[in-house]
Parts: C-alpha cells; structure tokens; sequence
C-alpha cells in the first residue's frame, strides 16, 4: 500500500469526524487529541494506528514493513462505526442528557424540600 493511500484514508477518517462529530482540527492526529473521547475504545485505537501509520508511510523503508491488512481493517472499523452516527442522533443525545440531568436535579430540589417542612412540622 502506498503512502499516498494510507494519507487518503486517514484523511477520509479525518473527514467524517468532523462532517459527523463535529471535530475540528487539521489532521487525524489532532482531532484525535481533541475529540477522540467521543470515540469508542476500539475505533479511538484504530483511528490512532491508522494517524500513526500515515505518518510512517511517508518514509519507504519503513512502508514496507507496514502490515497493510492490518490498516484496512483500521480503516473499516473506522469508517463503519462514522458512517454509523448521525449528527440529529447526537445532538438528540445531549438533548436527552441535559433533560435528564435537570430533572434528576428537580426531584431531589422538591425531596429536600418536602423533608424541611416535614422536619420543621408543616406537614
């Protein structure tokens, strides 16, 4: 495998993280370091084998003892699971979890508050 498609793949990793997670950065690397924690485990690995491996491409000795297998499995389990997640699923998300976080904290307001006036005899 060239250098040149190793840069291309990385790039097109590169590229659905921003289109589809909203990271920005100027390369895989980067983004990587800025978002990668949006990631899970397994991809956030091969996204980071595949960031590494297209900067040792660029050397011809050392090209040509990459597994290249190897990085087009990276590559898939990259692209799978990107082309998997929509920007409305994730902002549906953080929606949700924000709502969630309000109403735990809600509850817990009125608990505190129905304790006081059973404690101060109110109630």
């Amino acid at each position: 495998m060239s250098a040149v498609t190793v840069q291309q793949m990385a790039d097109r990793v590169a590229a659905l993280m921003e289109e589809r997670l909203g990271i920005r950065g100027t390369g895989l690397s980067e983004k990587l370091r800025k978002g990668g924690r949006r990631l899970p485990r397994r991809v956030r690995r091969e996204a980071e084998y595949l960031a590494e491996v297209a900067i040792l491409a660029q050397n011809p000795k050392v090209q040509m003892l990459l597994d290249d297998d190897r990085i087009a499995a990276a590559y898939d389990v990259c692209l799978r699971h990107l082309r998997g997640v929509s920007g409305t699923d994730r902002i549906i998300g953080t929606i949700l979890s924000v709502t969630g976080s309000i109403a735990v904290a809600l509850l817990a307001a009125a608990a505190l508050f129905v304790g006081l006036l059973v404690w101060r005899g109110f109630v």
